[in-house]
């Protein structure tokens, strides 16, 4: 047919009639011919293949957990518990062995490693860059990190090998496809738990521009593994803290988990927004076929979540504490008269860290920590250092002092004026900042927007901002 020939009238006529049959259709027609396309496809397959009793009740039995696990009543509680249960197993299980890295790495390999420099008639400059600065923030960031990543990455590929993470996805699909977005942005979302770098390549599973792009813009609310460890290490030295002594650990998973689902909700919201402002359009569809439950394999487990995640996130830390406790160090110890330029920073950030319930300690250690979130506590507990005056004699500022204890590192912090506020919002900006150097140059390459790219990197930053001053001004309000 030849559509110079159609007349404005004739084209609105057959869009209402187009209108009048969906209306009568009902629902979202891709859904209803992808649905009616499954049940011929399973009616073809009951009258063709017959199935040993065994099998058909293996089948019934998936099917029975999935209406469970899948179901809007019961699918999210369970998600919540799920996640609750890996956060509370990771908390408590990586208070030993962390402490056990920390007197070994840093409370006897420090001193062992000063007395080598100084026996060798190493110039003062150089053992406290190297040793004071490079090697505490390194053994910092193995002691913290190690264990709970060496507890929560298998507890997650379990998951993910027993074929419960597309069951998550399956759940979150109506939610994201309700706020304007493609329902396989809970898919790159998922991803994004990981690494957010991973997750904004996984967009490329997403056709339409739009909705790609505002799984990019979005991604980095999901938090990623080099946020996990500020995550349990405030909540557990703060928020457990609030709690008796026997549901600390418990309380302290709640925190992460509720921060957790606050990255999801966020995700929503501005998905929502953005979809009906600077992205609109119309929600594409899809159809997810849900994998069957198979039993874990658990040498595959182990190696995938110590090997390829663990220890690439690891070394990915080293490789960046390594730079960033020599800036440090010599932030410290390069004076303008009597001040050190760190001290100067933080003093000029202290105002409006204060008004967001943080400090200037935090934003200074976000600022030097862009080229990895990995290495934000041991920034912080560095500058703490500097700012409290906890420095051992003849080692030079800058550097880190190592309790060596959960409560000892809480002391720490409250000498450097920390409350619960302040451990609270933190947990809160880990969420909501701008992504790391790694993430921001893989977002350009994905859009190749200079303009994308930087909203994707303020737009959190923004509600960061915004989040834990809102939080601050009300916690203030009702303290006092």
């Amino acid at each position: 047919m030849n559509t110079s020939s159609i007349h404005g009238p004739e084209v609105a006529a057959l869009l209402r009639a187009a209108q009048d049959h969906r209306a009568r259709v009902g629902g979202d027609p891709h859904e209803l011919i992808v649905e009616t396309l499954y049940q011929h496809a399973a009616w073809v397959a009951g009258r063709a293949v017959q199935r040993r009793a065994d099998a058909a009740a293996k089948a019934t039995l998936e099917q029975k957990i999935d209406r469970i696990v899948t179901s809007r009543r019961w699918g999210f509680p369970l998600m919540l518990l799920m996640l609750t249960g890996v956060f509370w197993l990771t908390i408590s299980g990586a208070n030993v062995p962390s402490g056990l890295l920390s007197a070994w790495l840093v409370d006897a390999g420090h001193p062992w490693l000063r007395q080598v420099f100084t026996g060798l008639g190493a110039p003062w400059w150089l053992t406290g860059l190297v040793v004071d600065g490079m090697y505490l923030a390194t053994a910092w960031v193995i002691s913290v990190m190690l264990p709970p990543m060496a507890i929560f990455f298998p507890l997650f590929t379990l998951l993910e090998d027993f074929g419960y993470l597309p069951r998550v996805a399956f759940n979150l699909d109506r939610l994201f496809r309700s706020a304007g977005a493609h329902g396989k942005q809970a898919m790159s979302m998922m991803m994004g738990f990981g690494c957010n770098a991973a997750g904004v390549i996984a967009t490329r599973i997403i056709d339409s521009p739009r909705e790609r792009l505002l799984a990019i813009l979005t991604n980095n609310f999901s938090l990623c593994n080099g946020r996990w460890p500020t995550q349990i290490l405030m909540a557990t030295i703060f928020v457990g803290a609030l709690a008796p002594p026997a549901m600390r650990g418990l309380v302290a998973a709640l925190a992460v988990s509720t921060v957790a689902v606050l990255g999801i909700g966020l995700s929503l919201v501005v998905s929502w927004a953005l979809s009906r402002s600077l992205l609109r359009g119309e929600v594409s569809t899809f159809s997810l076929e849900l994998p069957p439950y198979r039993p874990p394999r658990i040498l595959r487990t182990l190696y995938t979540s110590l090997i390829d995640r663990t220890a690439f996130v690891l070394w990915r830390a080293v490789v960046f504490a390594l730079p960033a406790g020599a800036v440090i160090w010599l932030s410290a110890n390069l004076k303008i008269g009597e001040v050190s330029l760190v001290e100067y920073l933080i003093h000029a950030l202290d105002p409006v860290g204060l008004l967001m319930g943080l400090n200037g300690v935090i934003l200074v250690a976000y600022i030097i920590a862009i080229p990895a979130n990995e290495i934000i506590i041991p920034t912080i507990l560095m500058l703490t250092v500097l700012v409290t005056g906890e420095v051992s004699a003849g080692q030079g500022a800058g550097v880190m002092f190592e309790p060596g204890s959960e409560h000892a590192v809480k002391e720490l912090l409250v000498k450097g004026g920390w409350t619960a506020l302040t451990g609270i919002n933190l947990m809160l900006f880990s969420l909501l900042h701008n992504p790391c150097s790694t993430t921001i140059y893989t977002i350009y390459k994905e859009t190749g927007s200079v303009r994308w790219t930087a909203v994707a990197t303020l737009l959190p930053l923004a509600l960061g901002f915004g989040v834990t001053f809102l939080v601050a001004t009300l916690w203030r309000m009702w303290a006092g």
